[in-house]
């Protein structure tokens, strides 16, 4: 598939599974930590809960290292002006509409483009920027003209509609 081809491919696939931010909820926990001890819901920070919002319906089951990789990064995201914490927010309640599949694939795309040369992540990142300046519609018009290039209509792994965003690096 040629280059220019495949960074729309990628890039349109990005945008419609919604993978750049929360793809950090696949990871395993850092590297010589020990076990972290589960924190309940009610226990956390308002500031805390506020961040983590998407996710407290199932907080309690989730495991312990998991919650604490959380906890560090909504430390992390309290810093961010309120645009890009919104951002954040939404980004984790899309993860969490996702089936397993589709994240998944959100993994797989996101794996593709870490194993790019930087040249070609970087052409594929300006490619999204510029995807990103067009006005609604055209971007629609070339998502739609995407999807009928595709058996079944959508990208692997999408949700079917707009909502994602770049791979952030």
């Amino acid at each position: 598939m040629p280059l220019r081809r495949f960074a729309l491919s990628l890039c349109l696939v990005t945008l419609l599974a919604g993978t750049a931010a929360p793809l950090w909820a696949q990871a395993g926990p850092p590297p010589g930590q020990g076990q972290a001890a589960p924190r309940p819901w009610n226990s956390l920070s308002p500031a805390e809960r506020d961040m983590l919002s998407p996710m407290g319906p199932q907080w309690d089951s989730l495991k312990p290292e998991r919650q604490q990789r959380l906890l560090e990064r909504a430390q992390g995201w309290n810093r961010l002006p309120p645009d890009q914490r919104q951002e954040v927010r939404d980004r984790i309640a899309q993860w969490q509409q996702m089936t397993p599949e589709q994240r998944d694939q959100a993994r797989e795309n996101m794996r593709r483009f870490q194993q790019l040369p930087p040249e070609q992540r970087q052409q594929l990142h300006n490619a999204f920027k510029r995807f990103q300046e067009l006005p609604p519609d055209r971007r629609e018009q070339l998502i739609k003209q995407f999807q009928q290039q595709r058996p079944g209509g959508h990208p692997p792994g999408s949700m079917g509609h707009p909502g994602g965003g770049p791979p952030r690096h």
